[in-house]
């Protein structure tokens, strides 16, 4: 149970959605109807979480985002919408455009195939492989779908299509329905790259890689109620909460410093020159970013910058 908390903060922080290439359409697209805690955490929910930073000529919003929902999840209104409003600049972990799932397969055959003569379930022991081919079965692949990759793709894909088969999408994530709220006249930003995000998986050692595969399969059939907490956790903008799931999960030391500890101190270093700017920034990165010891806040606080709850 507690590695299914760490794969779904890995989908609240930012990158395994996107790793959703040409083998997650292999699914049958599949859109039931989500459990009503996730359509309202509470009958009047506060609304998702918000900070500031700011000095005399500079503001710089932090907004945690889930880049993939159910739909129809109501949450951007209030102090949200007003921030984005009053912003200059949009910022993501990535942009994205229509030529981003062509980059990704380019990267991905660079970065995540194997060595020609190898196989993923070639690496595993024969429990291992026993886990690994049973969680192939229960979402309808032939075992051998994913035996060209590297185990962090297949631990990707193992993590990403048990939710979109039960209604989560790109297409209803937070960053989706900012863009379109933004508009073509605001301007954007990005804080890393598609290849950077990729290789973020990419460089995790083997061992790690073959764990994170194993607990994926192990926990396929419940990593989406886990997930449907954590949403309703967020729903309601309780960080604490939120922070309390994801780190229960957090047993791989090497995959939370990279997944998390190092970008956000590099995101703080970011926000800390971009106040040197004048003019108003929304920045928005996955939730996980922003809750927890070691999150971006912390960092900042580490440089000497106050953050400011607004909502």
């Amino acid at each position: 149970m507690k590695f299914l908390v760490k794969t779904a903060a890995a989908l609240l922080s930012g990158t395994v959605i996107l790793l959703a290439t040409p083998a997650a359409a292999q699914q049958e697209a599949a859109a039931p109807a989500v459990e009503a805690q996730i359509a309202a955490a509470t009958p009047q929910p506060a609304g998702p979480a918000l900070w500031k930073v700011y000095d005399e000529d500079t503001t710089v919003y932090l907004f945690g985002t889930v880049h993939a929902l159910p739909k129809d999840v109501d949450w951007y209104k209030g102090d949200v919408a007003t921030a984005l409003a009053s912003s200059d600049m949009l910022i993501t972990e990535i942009m994205t455009t229509p030529d981003t799932p062509a980059l990704m397969q380019s990267i991905l055959m660079e970065k995540g195939m194997l060595p020609a003569g190898e196989t993923l379930r070639a690496m595993l022991t024969d429990e291992q492989r026993a886990s690994y081919d049973a969680a192939m079965v229960k979402l309808g692949l032939p075992e051998a779908a994913f035996d060209r990759f590297e185990p962090w793709y297949a631990s990707m894909m193992l993590s990403i299509l048990p939710l979109m088969k039960e209604g989560y999408s790109p297409e209803s994530g937070v960053e989706a329905v900012l863009t379109k709220e933004s508009g073509e006249a605001r301007k954007r930003g990005e804080l890393e790259t598609v290849a950077f995000q990729m290789s973020v998986f990419d460089e995790l050692p083997l061992e790690s890689q073959i764990q994170f595969l194993v607990q994926a399969a192990d926990g396929v059939e419940t990593i989406k109620p886990m997930l449907d907490k954590m949403v309703a956790e967020w729903l309601e903008g309780d960080a604490d909460g939120l922070a309390a799931l994801m780190n229960e999960g957090l047993s791989d030391p090497v995959l939370a410093d990279r997944l998390l500890y190092q970008r956000n101190a590099n995101w703080a270093e970011w926000i800390d020159n971009r106040l040197d700017t004048p003019g108003t920034v929304f920045i928005a990165v996955g939730a996980g970013h922003l809750a927890g010891s070691k999150s971006v806040q912390d960092a900042l606080t580490a440089r000497g910058i106050t953050t400011h709850r607004v909502q």
